[in-house]
This record gives C-alpha cells, structure tokens and sequence, in this order.
C-alpha cells in the first residue's frame, strides 16, 4: 500500500504530497476529537501514543516484559495505596501471560532454542507448582478463591519466570541490565524509605498507616519505614539482600562508573534494611557473608570475613554502642532472642501449630494462613495463628511433606549452583557477580525463617531470575570469554557473539 515510500529516508518521506495529505488529514481528525473530548481526551490521546510504541517494542523484543515485571514488582503495592480498588498484583500476572504470547509470535518464523529451558531448574519449577495444583484437592482446604490469590506467589511466578528466563536472559548484556534494574529501584526504595523518617509520610502513607498500618509500623512512637513495598518486613530482607548483592558486584565488577554504582546500591541497601527496624534482616548480610566467604574458596579471605562477622554479632549482642538510635536498638534485640517477647510468642505458636499439623501431613490448604486465610476463611484454624515465617506458612498450608519438597528444591538449586561457580566458571569478575546473585539468595533464604518473604514482591521475582542466571552463568562464562578475547567490552548491551 505504501511501496512508493520503501526504502526512503525518513525526512524525504516528508516530502511526498500523499504523506502530508495524510498528517494534516490526521491532524483535523485529532483537532474534532480533542475539541469535543475535552481535556481528558486529549491527556488519553498523549498517553495512547507511548503505549502504542511500547507494546510495539514489547512484542518485537519479549524481554522488555520480563524488564517490567521486575519493575512492576517493585511498584505495584506501592501503587495500591494510592488508587484502590485496582489490583495492580494481577498486572504481573498479565505481563506474564503477555511475554509468553510475545516469545510465541517473535519467533514464530525465527528460531528459538527451546532446549535452553530444558534444565532441572525448570523441571523443579514444575514439581512445585504440581503439588500446588494438587493442594486443590486437600480436603482440610477452606477456600479455592484464596488458594488462586495464594498460589501466586507461592509457586505460579516460579513456574512463569524461569522457563521463559532461561530462553530469553541468556547474554552478558541481559544480566547487565537486570542488576542495573534491581539497583536503580532499590536506591530509590531507601530514599523512599528516608522520606519517610525525616521528612514524614504522604497523604496515602498516612491513610495507610491509620487504617492498615498503625499496629506493626509505629512501634514506642517511631516509625518503621516501608518505602513503596507491602510492609516493613518485606522492604528490610529485600533491601538487606540490594546491599549484599550491590557490594559484592562493587567488588568484583571492572569499571569506575560500575563500581561507584553497585557501591552506592550497596550502601543505600543495608540503609534502607536499618530504617524498616526489621531485626529479621539482619539474617540477610550475615548469611550472604558466609556464603560469599565459602565461594571464594581462598583462606586468607575466609580468615577475614569471618572476623568481620564475629565483630558485628559482638557489636549487636554484647555491646549497648548506638542504642541511642531506635534502629540499631531495635536490631539489637534479634540477637538476644530469649529477651524478646515476640519471639517467645512465635514459638509458643509454632508448638500450636506442631500439635495441629501433626494429623495433617498435607497441610490445612493453600491460602488458608496468613492475610488470604484472614480475608476468604477467616473462621478457619490457620487464619487465627499467626505464621511469620516463610517455612511456617508453607509447613502450615502444605504440611511436613510440601516444607521438605520445598526445601529439597531450595538445596538443590543453592549446591548446584555454588558448584558451578566454584568449579566451572572461569573469568573471575563474573565468578564474582554471579556469586553475589546467589548471596543474594542465600540471605533471603536466612530472612524467610523469621519472615514470609521469598514469596513476596519484589523479593521472589529477583530470585527466580537470579536462579536463571546462575544456571546458564556457564554459557555467559563462554561469551565473556570470547568478548574479552576479541578486546570487547563485555557489557556492551549490543555486543553480539
């Protein structure tokens, strides 16, 4: 229809009698539509344009949707305060769906190497999610509606992310991006977060915190920040795991502007985990630490990073240095457990549940704990008793046997992949950023003892990708490699092998 245009640069289009019929035709047609629209015409008009492009980019490039599930991760509770009433979470799910879609009709005449999800990774995604599916049919289940909003977390966006992951993440340049990503937000979550101590809340923080918020984030007066996550908790692990990741990456990463970056993401990360007066997440830079330390596979580093770890548990349990700092007073009190009343209270829950759970190896049921079992069954045993932990929660909902099967996976993918990074990858600075995804995923592992975190947002999506890249980081190795060979920048976002 337009062949008299192919093949012609674009300011010499301009120059052709039909295209500018066409503009000004277009422009009369606007002009009516705004003039009788109105002014939210035209805004809708202005906004109609950049989505266009961006769905056009989307479904010629599917990793732009994965890129903005990461972000939506980030952003979507934050949003929830601030327009109700629209489920934002669900928007993951859709994108999801979307990516899927995109990959099918991006490669539809092109090929894609399917073998790339054909990993054990994928096939544990899958073990995982069955035994959800097979959850429906417990019979202590209370609610199907709250085993859908549940499972979501629990086990559809790991069976979504990886497989898909593992097709599209598998260059230099995609990891690049995704740290670079998981950086940006994380900085700008513990400004959030510093807004909100120093300068004060806003009118939907505010609303928040008087009607939802008041009784676990306004502790003696102070107030816990949250940033744009769901609570506290969930921006104290998520931010202590951005400070793990962010400084082991400054360390191993070549490049001044790449060093001064993932310094300040680290920095701003282990902030962040101090102002949401989450003592739980002080597991997360210790357990990191540890891990990091055995990667290294070097005495003289073992040495030091140990010290360095029993300087700061000397620090917190038997030193009273900075209690004047509600923050580190309140971080205090994780390490000496046997004075801490909440503490007690979660035991004396876990030994309810012992005695509950005992006749139920299958559990009371997806979404039967928790805010899902207080909202569709709040009548039910589980939704009375509080949960805290990760592992409660699934050995509560899932029983002993879905906390081994859980568990078993969650070892799995960490000795196997500590395994290749030790022993297969060969280029140092990505031995040694690969190493610090998995650090990264050690410490939330350490975090979900004491709180529900790996499930949650923007936590469980970091992971799972974080997963995908430490199990393709042997095919990365061979493209640093090459790229190094060859004098070329490795993180160039479009080198090509």
């Amino acid at each position: 229809m337009f062949s008299f245009l192919k093949d012609k640069p674009g300011a010499s289009k301009l120059e052709n009698p039909y295209v500018v019929g066409m503009l000004v035709l277009a422009a009369i047609v606007l002009g009516i539509i705004i003039a009788k629209g109105g002014l939210i015409v035209a805004i809708a008009l202005l906004v109609l344009f950049p989505v266009i492009i961006y769905f056009n980019r989307f479904f010629n490039e599917p990793r732009i949707g994965l890129f903005t599930i990461i972000i939506l991760g980030f952003i979507a509770i934050g949003l929830t305060r601030y327009i109700q009433n629209v489920p934002f979470g669900l928007s993951i799910d859709g994108f999801l769906v979307l990516t899927y879609i995109s990959v099918f009709f991006r490669y539809f005449y092109s090929k894609l190497d399917w073998q790339q999800a054909n990993r054990d990774l994928t096939y544990l995604s899958i073990a995982w999610f069955t035994y959800s599916i097979l959850q429906l049919f417990n019979p202590e289940t209370l609610s199907r509606t709250a085993w859908f909003y549940a499972m979501r977390g629990m086990s559809l966006y790991m069976l979504l992310l990886i497989p898909v992951g593992l097709m599209i993440f598998n260059r230099l340049r995609h990891l690049f991006v995704f740290i670079y990503i998981w950086g940006f937000f994380s900085i700008l979550a513990t400004l959030k977060g510093l807004q909100q101590i120093y300068i004060g809340l806003d009118y939907a923080e505010q609303f928040w915190l008087d009607t939802i918020g008041g009784v676990t984030h306004l502790l003696f007066g102070e107030l816990r920040a949250f940033s744009f996550f769901s609570d506290a908790g969930q921006f104290g692990a998520a931010q202590g795991a951005a400070g793990v990741v962010g400084l082991l990456i400054a360390l191993n990463i070549k490049g001044t502007f790449n060093k001064v970056f993932f310094m300040t993401m680290g920095i701003m990360g282990f902030w962040g985990m101090m102002i949401s007066g989450t003592r739980g997440a002080m597991i997360v830079p210790m357990v990191g630490g540890v891990t990091y330390i055995a990667l290294r596979k070097n005495f003289k580093p073992m040495i030091i990073g140990t010290l360095v770890l029993v300087l700061v548990y000397a620090f917190f349990a038997y030193t009273y240095i900075g209690n004047g700092n509600s923050q580190i007073r309140r971080m205090r009190t994780a390490f000496v457990p046997e004075e801490d009343a909440s503490y007690l209270v979660r035991l004396e829950n876990r030994r309810i549940l012992g005695g509950y759970l005992a006749s139920r190896p299958f559990g009371g049921g997806i979404g039967s704990a928790g805010d899902w079992g207080k909202r569709f069954s709040p009548q039910g045993f589980l939704a009375n008793v509080a949960t805290d932990s990760w592992y409660v929660q699934i050995w509560a909902e899932q029983g002993i046997i879905g906390l081994f099967l859980h568990l078993f996976i969650l070892s799995y993918i960490l000795l196997k992949g500590s395994f290749m990074i030790m022993f297969r990858l060969q280029s140092p600075e990505l031995r040694g950023i690969v190493s610090a995804l998995m650090c990264g995923f050690t410490g939330i592992m350490g975090a979900s003892y004491g709180n529900g975190v790996l499930g949650q947002m923007p936590t469980g999506i970091l992971i799972y990708l974080s997963w995908v890249f430490i199990f393709v980081s042997q095919q990365l190795d061979r493209e640093y490699i090459y790229l190094v060979g060859k004098k070329i920048n490795p993180w160039l976002l479009k080198s090509k092998t």
